[in-house]
């Protein structure tokens, strides 16, 4: 017997697949936020959109998606829906040993108090626990937590605690070796406060990270005049290394043993090295934290165009309720300073997400896990205070109306997504 050949007409096939198309947009979505205005650096949207939720995933990002078919509908005119807030530097390994600080100590925070409230969805503590230390903090923060905890491991074994300026208890093999073991959680190393004569904690640090091929986040507490700053940026970091507390006012006199330089020289010059480091591609991080961020440095420094790569909190409990308060406050310093809305969400999304190599996150791209801030920018007369109790009075503030972690919604500050009650 010899087949048939059926032939389909072009307008028949054409109906076909529009009807395809028809199901595939009419399918049940858990969560639509409908008439906000999305800014989503890495895919260039910066437009009214509309975005659908449905298992946990971004399913559709359009500018008008009906609201059939849909679970939960969230009116969110007048508000900017953005990826999840990224905060590389944190400290979140909170516990009661007051002998050791931040690591399992008193001056750390518990994360999802502090960071769903302010759309952070992924944080990254910053060296508070060293591989010695890391398999606790997974235990007890990490996996515990609803807020996505990444870690730079510190670069000494015990972290950020009595021994942490012990640069025997520094070790970049057991470093690296921790960091493939726990390669989902831990994303690079830290080295934290130390003042000393020599380049032991960055170059340990900067070997680990090379056996890894992981970033190295430097606090660097002060340096002798013998391995100066410029050294510490054109020699001995890596492109891809961070350098927090960019703003940093500077500490001590540079004839003292150990001093601490800033970006800023005497005369309200930038120095050319900075810029050069910046150009060779090391990081620079706000990590505005207890002492981190002066106007005296970021004024002069935005004028004269050096801008962070990313922004952070350094969050613990000596700046929680200080000039740092949270995410959306450092964000708004910035908005007040000059930068575009577009920009500061750039650097406190995709840029961070970059940086710690992890491309799936700060992102809205269809497939992505659903980490999503949805932030009210606020016009009226506020006031930012820095580091060093100095005010900058601005005309606009962020404020975090929803936050939603992998589809759920985890934040609501005016009941946005909740069930309404009828009035009698």
């Amino acid at each position: 017997m010899k087949s048939k050949l059926v032939r389909i007409s072009i307008p028949f096939l054409t109906g076909i697949l529009l009807s395809i198309s028809t199901v595939l947009h009419a399918q049940t979505y858990e969560i639509l936020l409908k008439g906000g205005h999305l800014i989503d650096p890495k895919n260039k949207i910066n437009e009214k959109m509309d975005l659908a939720i449905n298992q946990g995933k971004v399913v559709r990002v359009a500018a008008d998606i009906p609201a059939s078919s849909v679970k939960k509908v969230i009116d969110v005119k007048g508000l900017y829906i953005t990826p999840g807030l990224i905060d590389i530097h944190v400290h979140v390994f909170a516990g009661t040993n007051k002998e050791q600080h931040y690591m399992d100590g008193p001056n750390s925070l518990p994360p999802d108090g502090f960071t769903l409230r302010a759309g952070v969805t992924t944080v990254v503590d910053a060296g508070s626990s060293g591989w010695r230390s890391f398999p606790l903090f997974k235990k007890n923060i990490i996996d515990q937590s609803k807020t996505r905890v990444l870690a730079f491991l510190n670069i000494v074994g015990d972290g950020m605690g009595a021994n942490e300026q012990d640069s025997t208890d520094m070790s970049p093999v057991m470093a690296a070796r921790f960091a493939e073991y726990y390669k989902d959680d831990i994303v690079g190393f830290k080295v934290a406060h130390y003042n000393g004569m020599q380049s032991i904690p960055v170059d340990s640090a900067v070997m680990a990270g090379k056996l890894s091929k992981r970033p190295v986040m430097i606090d660097w507490r002060g340096m002798p005049p013998s391995n100066s700053f410029e050294r510490l940026l054109m020699k001995h970091l890596r492109p891809g290394d961070i350098l927090t507390h960019m703003y940093h006012a500077g500490t001590r006199s540079p004839t003292a043993p150990f001093y601490k330089e800033a970006l800023v020289d005497q005369n309200g010059k930038v120095k050319q090295y900075i810029f050069n480091a910046q150009n060779r591609g090391v990081i620079f991080d706000v990590g505005h934290g207890g002492n981190g961020f002066v106007f005296s440095q970021a004024i002069p420094s935005l004028k004269q165009g050096l801008y962070p790569n990313s922004i952070s909190s350094d969050l613990h409990i000596g700046n929680m309720n200080a000039g740092m308060k949270d995410m959306n406050n450092i964000m708004s310093k910035f908005l007040n300073l000059g930068m575009s809305l577009s920009d500061v969400i750039l650097k406190s999304t995709w840029n961070p997400a970059q940086y710690i190599q992890r491309p799936e996150l700060g992102h809205l791209s269809i497939g992505a896990e659903a980490d999503i801030a949805v932030l009210n920018l606020k016009n009226g007369d506020f006031g930012f205070i820095d580091s060093h109790g100095f005010v900058l009075k601005g005309s606009q503030k962020l404020e975090t109306e929803l936050t939603i972690r992998a589809g759920k919604i985890v934040w609501d500050l005016n009941g946005r997504g909740a069930t309404k009650i009828e009035s009698k």
